[in-house]
């Protein structure tokens, strides 16, 4: 699962930006060194699906901010995502539905953490605790975003027919 998520979008997106460059066409790449990252919110904001960011930001978070404030448009843009994962994920698999809500939901509670006081009193927003904070954050729940149902049902078949070429 790593791999293929490495492969996807440091690899093939890479490479496709690449081509549109070469063609003459301005692409910047999709993502934009998000381990280097030292917060969630700089994780997701500046530097992981830069795309589905800019998307977020025009569609759902600039006309809601102005209205329910910019902590709470981004929390319904992380809601958002969620609900397009599944989407994407639970449905195709049949199964898991929620959880990958759940993983952003919980993705947009770890940036309200990080910018309360506490979050500002712990450092969570740079060096190595907010990098730390980031992993956490990112990687310990990702079992919810890629769940058994969409393991067994996408990408072992995947896999296998891939194997099989």
């Amino acid at each position: 699962m790593v791999g293929a998520v490495l492969i996807l979008h440091f690899g093939t997106f890479r490479i496709a930006a690449l081509i549109w460059q070469r063609l003459g066409v301005k692409a910047e790449p999709i993502m934009a060194a998000p381990f280097w990252s030292r917060s969630l919110s700089e994780f997701w904001g500046k530097r992981w699906n830069l795309g589905f960011r800019q998307l977020a930001y025009d569609l759902i978070f600039a006309p809601l901010h102005k209205k329910v404030g910019a902590g709470t448009a981004g929390f319904i843009v992380f809601v958002a995502s969620g609900l397009i994962h599944d989407f994407v994920i639970s449905l195709p698999a049949r199964g898991g539905y929620g959880l990958p809500t759940a993983y952003f939901v919980l993705q947009g509670a770890g940036v309200a953490a990080e910018r309360s006081n506490l979050g500002r009193r712990l450092g969570l927003r740079r060096g190595v605790r907010g990098w730390l904070f980031m992993a956490a954050c990112t990687a310990g729940p990702a079992f919810l975003l890629f769940h058994p149902p969409f393991i067994r049902h996408v990408i072992i078949p995947m896999m296998q027919a891939l194997h099989s070429l």
